[in-house]
């Protein structure tokens, strides 16, 4: 497992009992986690103090119990990132902190590359990797079904200093804008992919990864350039272990003379020293 060690303003503080304890800045917030199955006694003491707390409905989704007044956003930094915090009604707050492992792999991979890289983020949020990717030097074409999170992502480019760096933002279907790029003769040194597990287009087109990953991933093998740096898949599904992803890019990417890497990555636990799962990544990476 690989754990996101180089936040700052991040921590992990405790984890039990379905819920994370988590401090962001100086915000200190209670969030549920369905692979925190154990009940263990609450180490901290800093579980009684949490600025809020979210709540699962029997009926779907949840709420925020808030135990004072917070901004509605605030920011934290990672490395040279300035990155929006906002804790929306499905209980994210716009950043993935494990995330941060894959943007320092995929950053030094970048700065040593020695040439131009091209880099396309599919299903790319509130743009964590675009912005690491873009302050490695790349230019990076970020895709996203979701205005608002496209518009958040802006913000995150514009508070980190980054608006001028050759960034493409665009509201679009991932697989729709693949398709279109085959047919445009557009082609990518690097890809980054964070698939939902169930989601929906802008015109209400259904994705299930289960079932659509793989067709898009190979899709995807079509508009890489002759000499490739990466292709970066993340899973939060928990039927894809990193064997099947190394599986499938093992298979998609055999014909380029690269390795395939997958494990899971996580947080480190800072009142136990113990690694919270947080997914699965799947990396490809040229020799």
């Amino acid at each position: 497992m690989r754990p996101a060690d180089t936040w700052v303003d991040y921590e992990l503080i405790d984890a039990t009992n379905h819920n994370r304890l988590e401090r962001w800045g100086k915000t200190l917030l209670i969030r549920p986690d369905p692979q925190i199955i154990w009940k263990n006694e609450e180490v901290s003491p800093l579980w009684a103090r949490a600025d809020a707390i979210y709540y699962r409905s029997a009926k779907g989704g949840g709420q925020w119990d808030y135990h004072k007044k917070l901004p509605q956003k605030w920011n934290i930094k990672w490395q040279d990132l300035t990155l929006i915090v906002s804790p929306t009604g499905f209980k994210h707050t716009g950043v993935f902190p494990e995330q941060a492992v894959n943007w320092d792999w995929f950053s030094e991979k970048i700065r040593n590359a020695g040439r131009p890289v091209k880099v396309l983020n599919l299903f790319a949020y509130t743009g964590g990797a675009t912005l690491a990717a873009a302050a490695a030097g790349a230019h990076v074409t970020h895709v996203d079904a979701s205005k608002g999170m496209v518009q958040w992502a802006k913000e995150n480019a514009a508070s980190s200093g980054l608006s001028d760096r050759p960034i493409r933002w665009l509201v679009d279907d991932c697989v729709k804008f693949v398709e279109r790029e085959i047919r445009r003769g557009n082609h990518y040194d690097a890809i980054i992919m964070d698939p939902p597990s169930y989601g929906r287009g802008p015109k209400g087109e259904i994705w299930k990864i289960e079932e659509s990953v793989y067709p898009l991933v190979k899709l995807c093998t079509q508009i890489l350039s002759d000499n490739p740096l990466f292709f970066l898949i993340n899973s939060y599904t928990t039927g894809l272990q990193p064997a099947v992803l190394a599986y499938m890019l093992g298979t998609v990417m055999k014909k380029y003379n690269g390795i395939v890497i997958a494990d899971e990555i996580g947080l480190s636990v800072s009142s136990n020293g113990l690694v919270l799962p947080c997914g699965a990544s799947g990396r490809w990476e040229s020799k």
